[in-house]
């Protein structure tokens, strides 16, 4: 095996060139691990399982963090040109979405472990979640609409990314509600049916666009194969948040003179729920074709196969929530092949990744390479 980091583009690069992008990792391997505490069958070992990949999630969270936050106070001059790149600044979203995920695991994960406590501190991540989510939503497409070169050629649904942070902290509203006092968790589901409302209203009008592009110009090249899974992420997450919201509000909301509009979410978020479902098992399906297409191109592994595993994720525990929630078990059924696909995938993402850790090559952030270099190859065309 050759020497570690053999291939680093230079000295500290897995500082200066790190990028938003790694967050999908901390994103796929925990909601691999929602997914497995979600099964509907307990069998031995899988609870362990769950955790320990929870924690994994949360140990690369704090290692990225870290390394981020270096980027940033010792190579102030590359966040600018992060912030420009009509790609890399989409992965923003993705520190939201790995911290929601990490929250939603504090609740399942933390209670037996450290006890009640947990809840206060979901509490308070949330909020700081859902700001950095909604700090996202609008600095990115401000920079798309004043600063960035975009063009619809060559438009791809990571445009998704920043937008859809606020939607996934809107899910985790839905979780975290029931172990809340009244008042706060009024507060906490009002914020989330806003944040919901803003996320999924401007992800259709993305996706629209993504169908003209795709319907006009094809396929993306076989770099970005990964985001033709993107859009069944804001569908799957909007029906997982307006299920989870929608059976928190009546208890939220008990005793109050909006306790009638709770009872509504609650039967209109099971309507919108399988509407939403339904929307994204045809972009499931759609995405399976497309990939099948790319594997014959063989495509190349970069950080951006990730994008396969988390709206694959968040579709099973949608999934999962309509079979509690209905109690068919068709849901289940289906939940379980969710599972196991999502499983297949995030070991030979994972374990691919580990190889790119291992030699170095994938720390070579596409923002901060020379005209030229392999790095940036595809990705730098995005600016135009």
């Amino acid at each position: 095996m050759p020497r570690p980091f053999s291939r680093l583009p230079e000295p500290l690069a897995f500082i200066r060139h790190f990028t938003p992008s790694w967050f999908a990792v901390t994103m796929g391997t925990g909601v691999l691990a929602l997914v497995i505490a979600q099964l509907p069958w307990h069998l031995p070992g899988l609870s362990m399982l769950a955790e320990g990949l929870w924690f994994v999630a949360l140990g690369l969270f704090a290692l990225f963090s870290l390394l981020f936050l270096l980027r940033l106070a010792l190579f102030r001059e590359t966040i600018w040109p992060m912030l420009l790149h009509p790609v890399q600044s989409m992965f923003l979203g993705a520190i939201p979405m790995g911290l929601a995920v990490l929250i939603k695991g504090l609740l399942l994960f933390g209670l037996p472990r450290w006890g009640e406590g947990i809840y206060a501190l979901a509490h308070a991540l949330w909020w700081l979640d859902a700001a950095l989510a909604l700090l996202g939503a609008l600095l990115v497409p401000y920079l798309m609409f004043t600063r960035q070169h975009h063009a619809l050629e060559k438009l791809t649904a990571v445009w998704l990314l920043p937008i859809v942070a606020p939607e996934v902290a809107a899910s985790t509203a839905g979780t975290l509600a029931p172990h809340l006092a009244a008042e706060a968790a009024q507060q906490l589901l009002v914020a989330g049916f806003v944040l919901w409302g803003l996320s999924l209203s401007l992800a259709f009008s993305l996706i629209t666009l993504v169908l003209l592009r795709l319907a006009l110009h094809k396929l993306p090249d076989t770099d970005f194969a990964a985001t033709s899974w993107l859009p069944l992420g804001p569908l799957a997450t909007g029906c997982l948040g307006l299920l989870s919201m929608g059976q928190a509000a009546p208890l939220a909301f008990a005793g109050t003179p909006l306790v009638s509009a709770a009872e509504l979410a609650r039967d209109l978020g099971l309507i919108g729920g399988l509407a939403l479902w339904g929307a994204g098992l045809w972009w499931l399906v759609i995405a399976t074709l497309f990939t099948r297409h790319y594997i014959r191109d063989n495509m190349p592994f970069n950080l951006g196969w990730w994008g396969f595993t988390f709206p694959l994720g968040v579709f099973a525990l949608a999934t999962f929530e309509l079979q509690a929630v209905t109690g068919l078990s068709f849901f289940a059924f289906i939940g379980l092949l969710l599972a196991v696909q999502l499983a297949a995938v995030w070991t030979l993402v994972f374990s691919r990744t580990v190889a790119g850790v291992w030699h170095g090559e994938l720390f070579q952030a596409p923002c901060l390479g020379g005209p030229g270099s392999p790095a940036v190859s595809v990705l730098s065309e995005q600016a135009g």
